[in-house]
């Protein structure tokens, strides 16, 4: 990821929040276009989100490629009413981060993965490669699964803000606190909604046929 090295010296250009929004409306139906475009739109910014908090550069870029992971399998939960696209997307990139340098604290050095093309960029096409592959894509294997349809008509049911809550803390990993802070809310609220959107869950599981 060549282009990288300049991330910090300057303010990042930024696509039309509309345009975004659309592109992740794309992307929450399985669009592969839609995801290249909002990774070659958004990875600049995102990566030098992940670079503030990870210094290292090559384990920054292992984590910008499970920070797309993430926004591919969470994409239903963004709600353009509550939340800017770059908002939401830059929350995930730092998430990501912060537990990134969690977990790689306590374990030794990794190899970046890093997909390098002749220009030194990352296609975003072999991204989606490594990522859709049955190794490393989480969001193709889940789609494999006979539970997967049941589960995501099952969070249809739900209101938006349950919806939200719910995949901010499962999909993303968020705190019930940075949940709150996320979507602006009283932390009661979202712990509200996330103990009823559960509740609902279980008993919409519960009453499938097995």
């Amino acid at each position: 990821m060549a282009e990288n090295a300049g991330l910090m010296s300057g303010p990042f250009p930024s696509a039309p929040a509309s345009e975004l929004e659309a592109l992740l409306s794309r992307v929450r139906l399985g669009d592969r276009e839609a995801f290249a475009a909002l990774y070659r739109q958004t990875r600049a910014r995102l990566f030098g989100v992940v670079l503030r908090i990870q210094k290292d550069r090559a384990l920054a870029e292992d984590i910008l490629q499970d920070v797309y992971v993430n926004v591919w399998r969470a994409a239903a939960s963004f709600d353009a009413a509550r939340s800017q696209a770059m908002t939401w997307l830059v929350a995930i990139a730092r998430n990501r981060a912060i537990d990134g340098l969690r977990r790689r604290a306590a374990e030794p050095p990794t190899t970046s993965a890093t997909v390098q093309g002749s220009d030194g960029d990352e296609a975003a096409g072999e991204l989606w490669d490594r990522m859709a592959s049955q190794d490393e894509g989480p969001a193709e294997a889940l789609a494999r699964r006979d539970d997967t349809r049941l589960l995501a008509r099952c969070m249809r049911a739900l209101s938006t803000e349950q919806r939200q809550s719910i995949a901010l803390a499962y999909f993303d990993g968020l705190s019930h606190g940075e949940i709150a802070a996320h979507m602006a809310q009283p932390l009661g609220t979202v712990k509200s909604w996330v103990r009823r959107g559960l509740a609902a869950l279980q008993r919409c599981l519960g009453a499938a046929p097995a």
